[in-house]
């Protein structure tokens, strides 16, 4: 899925590795930062726009073209006052969207405060999702878009099978709009409404959550 944003990931840690990764497996542009050099040189094969620098010092940031970046991810939680100065030094710069990673919500908050854009909590979201999932019986793979609607991957119900997409009516029925499905390890958007499900297939929809909750 190709996208026109330049990207930049601040620090290499197993969060800021794992976003930088699937951010240039999905042809993105990917400026990769981190202050140390045996880390970058591990990593230079993989991303091809690697850079040593001190991400706390305005003149590096500077130096990175941070000025043409859309969105910064600061990835430093470790290190609060790290991760303020990037964030800072991001806005500074013109940055349009700053992501900042947080250990707590007390550094949430705070990150909030000095211009991070979005702050991200990835071992509470994750937890959160999980449970979500758990939860949700027939649903998987929950990802919430507002506090109201979320993508979902589900499954075919035994009463579906044998049955296309016009004659269940799923838009009326349950508010569930179908925008993939998935068979063996395939997904396609171009979907035939007029095809029988199957017990293999997952749709993959965007739906209200309290309008799920009426397939139990």
């Amino acid at each position: 899925m190709k996208t026109n944003n330049s990207y930049a990931v601040l620090g290499l840690g197993r969060y800021g590795y794992a976003v930088a990764k699937e951010l240039v497996e999905n042809g993105a542009e990917v400026l990769v930062v981190d202050s140390n050099e045996d880390l970058i040189n591990d990593v230079v094969d993989e991303f091809p726009i690697c850079r040593c620098a001190d991400i706390t010092d305005a003149d590096a940031i500077k130096q990175l073209g941070m000025a043409n970046i859309d969105i910064a991810i600061v990835a430093v939680a470790s290190n609060l006052e790290t991760s303020v100065m990037a964030t800072t030094l991001c806005k500074d710069m013109g940055v349009k969207t700053v992501i900042t990673k947080c250990a707590n919500e007390m550094q949430c908050r705070i990150l909030s405060k000095v211009g991070a854009d979005k702050v991200v909590l990835p071992e509470y979201e994750a937890g959160t999702r999980l449970a979500k999932n758990l939860l949700s019986s027939g649903f998987v793979d929950i990802l919430e878009l507002t506090s109201n609607v979320s993508l979902v991957e589900i499954d075919v119900k035994p009463d579906w099978v044998g049955k296309n997409l016009i004659e269940l009516n799923l838009r009326k029925k349950y508010s569930i709009n179908v925008i993939a499905i998935q068979q063996d390890n395939n997904v396609t958007t171009e979907i035939d409404p007029n095809k029988p499900l199957e017990q293999t297939m997952k749709l993959i929809v965007v739906a209200n959550r309290n309008k799920l909750e009426k397939m139990r």
